[in-house]
């Protein structure tokens, strides 16, 4: 694929380390056989694009265009695509491509990949055609079919588009440690984002969900909005030691850095504390790990298949992200109130109506 062909293709970009995402002109390569071509409807706002797009990890190539949570309609597809077609509802999440080859994505867990280069981002790594990967702040996406899903009739595209990350990434632990099966006792820390979805997702599983947070504030919502059982300050000795080994499993959704002996206190024999919210630094001691056989793990995401089970067990059960839908051109106010944690529980962008020449 030559380089300097594509479709002209306008989005919003950030040029340096400032952040600050203005209107920006590139070129979306044109489809091989296997790739599916996608007007952008809509795209969800999670905190990598505040990662990325101000350079925290020292890797940017700017111009950076963000976005991860990416649904939108088929325009057209490769001679090779046989599971999509013109007029198909599709999204597409973290990642675009990866190895295929290696173990796991053999085990269609290309999340992980661990071939050269591992799996590739929707954004600010390399393309198949040595360009680099721009994301959903756009109105075009050219993806290879395996990293594409189908978004089912019964979601709203703008609520499911969070679903692509937050949801995938809250519905892979809940499912390894076997709570769609029901019956279990489910612990939440953090309700952003990602924790108003394990919240949802837990419930509709079937299980006893216990939120967990720094803020009484967030009682009202996680009990009577999200269908939360319990509600826990995380502070609060007394209520923390009523739950001692009460949980078989607890999301850690929290981003900040923070005590994770108090969660590991409430879960039962063998239970599992997975985090998912990347908190820079995390303070523990091995006493429960130790005496509860209990275990730390983490997750990131999920495969292509997963992917699209999540989405179709959303569809069933009636799951949803709730959202703030916004502009393409408020986008630099939404990155700044989300960093101040005022989001009710994630911003997405109606690129199709907003994002204009």
């Amino acid at each position: 694929m030559d380089p300097t062909e594509g479709y002209d293709a306008i989005g919003y970009a950030a040029h340096d380390p400032e952040g600050e995402l203005k209107p920006f002109k590139f070129k979306r390569r044109f489809p091989g056989p296997e790739d599916v071509v996608f007007d952008v409807t809509h795209c969800g706002i999670c905190y990598a694009e505040i990662v990325w797009t101000k350079n925290f990890l020292g890797d940017v190539q700017y111009p950076v265009v963000p976005g991860h949570e990416v649904v939108g309609v088929v325009k057209e597809v490769g001679k090779n695509v046989t599971r999509f077609k013109p007029g198909d509802r599709v999204g597409v999440g973290y990642y675009v491509m990866s190895c295929r080859s290696c173990d796991l994505c053999n085990e269609r867990q290309e999340n992980y990949c661990n071939g050269p280069g591992g799996s590739i981002r929707q954004f600010n790594q390399e393309d198949v055609n040595k360009t680099i990967t721009r994301g959903g702040f756009s109105n075009i996406q050219v993806t290879n079919e395996r990293y594409v899903v189908h978004i089912p009739d019964a979601l709203e595209l703008e609520t499911a588009a969070p679903l692509l990350c937050a949801g995938i990434t809250v519905y892979s632990p809940l499912k390894k440690h076997g709570m769609e099966k029901g019956g279990k006792r489910v612990g939440v820390c953090g309700l952003g984002g990602l924790g108003h979805l394990a919240v949802r997702f837990a419930k509709a599983m079937g299980n006893h969900v216990t939120v967990l947070s720094t803020s009484e504030s967030k009682k009202e919502a996680a009990l009577n909005e999200l269908g939360a059982d319990a509600f826990i300050i995380s502070k609060d000795q007394n209520a923390i030691q009523a739950a001692v080994k009460s949980l078989d499993l607890v999301i850690d959704c929290a981003a900040g850095a923070h005590p994770v002996d108090p969660f590991l206190s409430m879960l039962k024999y063998g239970g599992t504390l997975a985090l998912v919210g990347f908190a820079p630094e995390l303070k523990i001691s091995p006493h429960y790990l130790c005496l509860g056989r209990t275990s730390i793990e983490g997750s990131i995401t999920g495969g292509t298949l997963e992917l699209q089970e999540m989405l179709n067990f959303a569809a069933e059960k009636g799951v949803a992200a709730m959202i703030e839908k916004i502009p393409i051109d408020y986008v630099n106010e939404a990155f700044a109130r989300l960093l101040k944690n005022d989001v009710r529980y994630r911003f997405v962008v109606d690129v199709a109506n907003s994002l204009k020449p």
